[in-house]
């Protein structure tokens, strides 16, 4: 199979892009009825509302859009307003000359909330989404009340991402050329991010940190995001890739209600026998 000028996760993601649509009769990622652009600074963001409820945004990963979440909208809208954004440089949102960033598409989420006079949500970003997500978290604390962040990393080195998928993106990264929208998605899983474990501990909203226990992002480096975020709670879902929530998509999409619903239990073990003991 002949490789593009994009790396591996952006053929994923249109692989279930692909599967999800093919689901559903709402052409989601591009229905005139529900999308619209805010425009950021001059950047137009594209992003569709549906149901009612409580404010979840959804993020996704690099390479991917709205339209690969399809299905999840789809069942997620039966009881929160879900708001899918075209991360920049994806799907339908405007792509700037210059270097791209997730700083950059962290403000487009905050500026779009506040558009929306949405003062907190409910976040669930995968992979560059949980990058997304994270920054958002400790750069605008009000507006993430509880976050579920996926397949997320703090930097691009083999300490966080299996050193395998290096030989991979370095064929792909060949083809790379000028300014192009694939060269910025290529560029930004390279470069970026880069993110201290000293800013995870400001985060004040609730956290969910997942993976899967074959993901392309470290065990290890999941548990050190978990271990540095303030009362995080965590799930690493066995026999499943970095793709999680479609490898199990019953478990991820109940553990997802469970922790956007109800309030996170954070006793431990030996809390529980002191408590016990007492008894």
């Amino acid at each position: 199979m002949r490789l593009r000028s994009y790396f591996v996760f952006t053929l994923l993601a249109i692989v279930f892009s692909r599967q999800s649509n093919c689901q559903n009769s709402i052409d989601y990622g591009n229905n005139p009825t529900a999308g619209k652009y805010f425009n950021n600074k001059g950047v137009k963001v594209y992003y569709e509302i549906y149901g009612e409820g409580k404010p979840l945004v959804i993020l996704h990963g690099n390479g991917g859009s709205i339209r690969g979440r399809a299905s999840f909208i789809a069942e997620f809208s039966k009881k929160y307003k879900v708001i899918g954004i075209d991360n920049r440089c994806h799907g339908k949102t405007d792509c700037p000359a210059g270097y791209l960033t997730y700083d950059q598409m962290a403000e487009d989420v905050n500026q779009l909330l506040a558009y929306l006079k949405i003062d907190s949500a409910l976040v669930w970003g995968h992979s560059d989404g949980g990058v997304i997500g994270l920054l958002l978290a400790i750069n605008h604390p009000d507006k993430v009340k509880k976050l579920l962040a996926s397949g997320a990393n703090l930097r691009p080195d083999s300490t966080a991402v299996d050193a395998g998928i290096f030989p991979l993106l370095d064929m792909i990264g060949k083809q790379a050329q000028g300014d192009s929208i694939h060269t910025k998605q290529y560029r930004l899983l390279v470069d970026q991010p880069h993110i201290p474990d000293s800013d995870l501990k400001k985060i004040k909203s609730d956290v969910l940190i997942m993976a899967g226990d074959r993901d392309v992002i470290r065990n290890e480096h999941t548990l050190e995001i978990f271990n540095n975020i303030p009362g995080a709670l965590l799930c690493i879902l066995p026999g499943t890739t970095h793709m999680v929530f479609q490898d199990r998509r019953e478990w991820f999409t109940a553990i997802l209600y469970d922790f956007f619903d109800n309030p996170p239990q954070r006793t431990t073990t030996v809390e529980m026998m002191k408590k016990s003991m007492k008894n």
